[in-house]
Order: structure tokens, then C-alpha cells, then sequence
């Protein structure tokens, strides 16, 4: 990937050879940052900050009106182009006021054509919720509601520093029931001295729950956070590995279809946002530190806003809020669409790969025959997928498709 100014449309890279040619331009989703919480949890990699002088602190206003000066200055990207779904992520996008939400969700049909069915996303967390706001929030549009729940006992709450209790877990679930049709719930597990039993407990709650969709995530120490530094006891690799197998049957036993390496869904409730990154498909990000991909005849682009609210709040030029605008290279597109869509249990379609990226999928095959071989690939007619194996080691799959040195 090479770096480009800002203001500079991206030119055919000699090293790479000209921009390849899409047949059709993929789905486009868009994507906001709401970056605030009540607090940073030591285990978050995200960009979020904790609220200044408290949730009072937050300048709602100032940060919406970005927003959409942002968007605005985005939209000749996308002309013409309708918004397939739209996510709201963060930090904790609950804390926004319900007029706020109202008026950023109508701001943002004003200039863009969102499908009639678009689903709509909203970030919450237990200890940021209301009925009141609920109620307005889905009067204002919002679709679907992701929880971050991460775990149903009190003590692991306390391990991860969350600020909601189980029994608060419990209720933003109801809540959220009783409003929408779409709850995802976020668990997270191989927690610090979490037992097989406790995390066993933590899926059947999730699943007596009612909801349709859940997301399991491994613990991980990612770098430049409290735990990475500090690392708290962890169950070793064998009891998280019982533990991840424990999740998945007993998801698959209540009927829940494993779709993507972390997301297990009953029929018909997929989250169609994600999908459209595992399918790489296009997305516009939007707030403090959002990324975008966005695919045009002069080739696919990846972009970052600016990444503190502090500098993306002090924008006054529309390239402003821009940190970065990058090429990806025609020898990056075939690691890129495959960390996408080797994700998917499934796989995807091969013909997708020359979609996506206007290049033949012939180029493919060494890399194909070499995963085969070790059992990490399965290519069924024309669907490629990764096997059971390839799931548990994605990354050595992945590594086969990384462009080769002096190349």
C-alpha cells in the first residue's frame, strides 16, 4: 500500500501496474465513530477516550455537526452510489442524546440514498441504556442494536472494568427486545481465571436469552493497552481452545449457524454490515479515526480520519479530516480480499475475487494449491472456503497470499 497527499486523485503505480478495471462497483455501506465512554477498559484497542470531565463533557453537538461536514465532504466519492446499511460504532454511540440521533440519522438521509431496508446499527452499552431512549431510538430509525455484554458474571465484569453489572446486562436485554427485532449480543471469552464452567454458563445465559445473533470473541492482549502491559492470569491455550469449541456447540445446538470466525446467527439474521466487509465490499468511514475503502475507475482507495477528537473536532478545510488517503496495490489485493473472505465460513463464490478487485483469479492458484495441501483450503466447484483446519489457523492461511518480497 503507498501513501499519497491528500489532495492528489491516485495514479497507476508502475511498481504494481495499472489500476485494475471493476466490472461493477461493489455494495457501499457507510460507517460513524462515536468515539467517547464512560470509561477506557483495559483490554480496548479501539479509539475511544474516556468522556472529558464526565459524560457532560462530551461536545455532542460540536462532534454531529463534523460529522456531517465530514460526510459532505466525502459525498463526490460517492455519487450516485445507495447505502446498503449503515453502522454506528465506537466508544459507546448509546451515550448520544435521542434528538442527537434523530437529528444525525436525518442529516444523513438528506444526502445519501439509503435502500428502503437498510439496516441501521447502533452500539450500546448496558450501562448506557434506557427504555425512554430505546423507544426513541428506534423511532428514529435505528434497526438493529449490538450489546456489549461480554460477560454475565459480576466478578469478570470487574476483571475487564465494565461498567455495568450482570443483572444491568440482563435488563438492556430485555430492553432491547422489547424494541427491536434485531439484538446482537458481544461476549467475550478466555477471560481472566475464567473457568470452562463460568464461560459455559456465560453462552447458555446468552442463548436463553432470545436473541438471534451473537458475537464470541477470544480474549486477546493487544499491544498499547493496560493488559498487554500488566497481563492479568489467562487460561492457557488448551482450556481456551475447549472453551471456543464449548461456544460453538453449544450455539449450533440451539440453532445458531457459525457464519464468520466470531459471529454465530439464527437463519436470516446475519449482520449484513459485516457481511459486506468479509465480501469486500466498499464502506464509507466517517468520525474521528474511521476507515474507508472505496473502489472508483481510478482504482480502490483506503482512507483514515483523523484519529483524536481533539484534531478531527479542530477541522476547518474539508481535506481536514483527512489523516491519510492510500492506493492499495494490485500486489496487496489478493492478501486484502482474502483476510475478508477467508473469514467466512463458507467462503465466498470465486468469481468474487475478480469483482472485487479487477483481477484474474488465476493468479490465485499457487497459493491455492499450496493451502490444500496443507489441509487449510477447500474448493468446492466454484466456491472456495476455508476448512475446519484454515479456520483454527487463519493466519497461517493468509500468510500464502502475502505479496512476495521485491515483487
Amino acid at each position: 500500500m503507498r501513501t499519497i497527499p491528500i489532495a492528489q486523485a491516485p495514479a497507476d503505480d508502475a511498481a504494481a501496474g495499472p489500476a485494475p478495471q471493476l466490472a461493477a462497483l461493489p455494495p457501499l455501506a457507510l460507517y460513524l465513530h462515536y468515539p467517547w465512554c464512560v470509561r477506557k477498559c483495559p483490554y480496548c484497542d479501539f479509539n475511544s477516550h474516556e468522556a472529558p470531565g464526565g459524560i457532560g463533557g462530551i461536545p455532542e453537538e460540536a462532534y454531529l455537526a463534523a460529522l456531517i461536514a465530514d460526510l459532505e465532504a466525502a459525498l463526490p466519492q460517492v455519487w450516485g452510489r445507495r447505502i446498503v446499511s449503515l453502522f454506528i460504532g465506537g466508544g459507546t454511540p448509546s451515550l448520544i442524546s435521542a434528538a442527537g440521533l434523530d437529528q444525525l440519522l436525518a442529516s444523513i438521509r438528506a444526502r445519501l440514498p439509503l435502500l428502503p431496508d437498510a439496516e441501521i446499527t447502533l452500539e450500546a452499552n448496558p450501562g448506557t441504556v434506557e427504555a425512554g431512549k430505546f423507544a426513541a431510538f428506534r423511532a428514529s430509525g435505528i434497526n438493529r442494536i449490538s450489546l456489549g455484554i461480554q460477560s454475565f458474571d459480576d466478578r469478570h465484569l470487574a476483571a475487564l472494568g465494565r461498567i455495568h453489572s450482570a443483572a444491568e446486562a440482563r435488563r438492556a436485554i430485555d430492553l432491547a427486545l422489547a424494541h427491536f427485532d434485531r439484538v446482537n449480543l458481544d461476549l467475550i471469552y478466555a477471560l481472566p481465571q475464567q473457568t470452562l464452567a463460568q464461560a459455559r454458563n456465560d453462552i447458555a445465559t446468552a442463548i436463553a436469552c432470545g436473541v438471534a445473533h451473537v458475537s464470541a470473541y477470544h480474549l486477546t492482549l493487544e499491544p498499547n493497552t493496560p493488559f498487554h502491559h500488566a497481563p492479568p492470569p489467562l487460561p492457557d491455550d488448551d482450556l481456551a481452545a475447549d472453551m471456543q469449541e464449548m461456544l460453538e456447540a453449544e450455539l449450533a445446538g440451539a440453532g445458531f449457524q457459525h457464519y464468520e470466525t466470531s459471529a454465530f446467527a439464527q437463519p436470516g439474521q446475519r449482520c449484513q454490515h459485516n457481511l459486506n466487509y468479509w465480501h469486500f465490499g466498499d464502506y464509507l468511514g466517517i468520525g474521528a479515526g474511521a476507515h474507508s475503502k472505496i473502489s472508483s475507475a481510478a482504482g480502490i482507495l483506503r482512507e483514515a480520519r483523523r484519529k483524536h477528537p481533539r484534531d478531527y473536532l479542530a477541522a476547518v478545510a474539508p481535506a481536514d479530516f483527512l489523516q491519510q488517503r492510500s492506493a492499495i496495490g494490485n500486489d496487496q489485493l489478493p492478501i486484502e480480499f482474502m483476510m475478508n473472505a477467508l473469514r467466512l465460513c463458507d467462503g465466498v463464490p470465486l468469481r468474487l475475487f475478480e469483482e472485487r478487485t479487477g483481477l484474474p483469479a488465476t493468479i490465485l492458484s499457487g497459493a491455492f494449491a499450496q493451502a490444500q495441501r496443507r489441509g487449510l483450503l477447500a474448493i468446492e466447484g466454484a466456491q472456495i472456503r476455508p476448512t475446519r483446519q484454515g479456520q483454527r489457523f487463519l493466519n497461517d492461511l493468509l500468510q500464502l497470499y502475502m505479496p512476495k518480497a521485491g515483487r
